[in-house]
């Protein structure tokens, strides 16, 4: 049985969803990466977070990216720490698929308006 690779997630911890912050304010990207490490089993995690300093999605609010070798990446926005465990969910159905795509009826509801866009994967030189 061949084993899944698990996704990586990337969410940006810049992210000021919209809001005037002052410098020193914690911006919602980061409670929305906090968010989603506290719901991580840690003997087994559904996704390989990392935190990425900005995905240039600033008028869409918080904002990750979730990729994986052989599957489209996508680029999600309007993301909420409220959503955490919803992105988990959609995190394990990206990782079952073959491409990595999720069709709308089968994300939770709550991510049904987050797909900003997608990319191919790179790793190897075409799309899934």
């Amino acid at each position: 049985m061949t084993q899944t690779p698990t996704p990586t997630l990337h969410v940006c911890t810049t992210c000021r969803a919209g809001q005037v912050l002052a410098d020193s304010d914690e911006r919602p990207g980061r409670r929305m990466l906090d968010a989603v490490a506290a719901l991580l089993d840690p003997q087994a995690p559904a996704v390989d977070l990392q935190e990425v300093v900005c995905l240039s999605s600033c008028d869409h609010g918080c904002a990750a990216a979730i990729s994986a070798p052989g599957k489209w990446t996508y680029l999600l926005g309007r993301l909420e720490p409220g959503m955490a465990a919803d992105l988990l969910s959609y995190a394990e159905t990206y990782a079952r698929s073959a491409t990595g795509t999720v069709l709308p009826s089968r994300r939770p509801a709550s991510l049904a308006r987050v797909v900003l866009g997608r990319m191919p994967d790179l790793t190897h030189g075409r799309a899934a």
